[in-house]
């Protein structure tokens, strides 16, 4: 008997490869004009998450580069999916009108806010507090819950 997770694979894949994809660059944008205003390096906070690899010197590199840049992109991109995945799977479960939709993105933004800095060890964190605010951090994860509907938005817009 195939899982629940089995059943949905196909259409969930690509759901959360849209969904995710859409939020990652979404958010990523958005830490990239915080940290422009507040740090005076748009690249700092894009830079922060690739501490996952690179230690404590990821999130003093504020410049672009193949080592901090990328791989921070990277891991933001990746993390994004994995919520993603998440937010498609809620969605696929129990299909709903779009208000209710933006909640429940809403409701993941938060939850990987809540996540990212309370459980999270503070390596694996995403490192933007270092050159952002926390109004800023709220602006990214807004954008990035935007993302999430965003993609779904478009999936129910355009593909039919």
């Amino acid at each position: 008997m195939p899982t629940p997770l089995a059943r949905l694979k196909p259409s969930w894949i690509a759901r959360t490869n849209l969904s995710g994809a859409i939020a990652a660059v979404l958010s990523s944008v958005v830490v990239a004009a915080c940290s422009a205003c507040e740090a005076r390096a748009p690249l700092a906070g894009v830079n922060a998450p690739s501490q996952w690899l690179w230690g404590r010197r990821a999130k003093r590199h504020v410049g672009p580069s193949w080592r901090y840049t990328a791989v921070g992109y990277v891991v933001h991109h990746f993390s994004s999916l994995l919520w993603a995945g998440v937010y498609e799977a809620w969605c696929l479960r129990w299909p709903a009108p779009p208000r209710v939709s933006a909640a429940r993105a809403a409701a993941v933004a938060v939850a990987a806010c809540v996540v990212d800095y309370t459980i999270t060890p503070p390596r694996f964190r995403p490192g933007f507090e270092r050159h952002i605010g926390r109004a800023s951090i709220a602006a990214v994860y807004l954008a990035f819950g935007a993302g999430l509907f965003a993609g779904a938005w478009a999936r129910r817009r355009y593909v039919r």
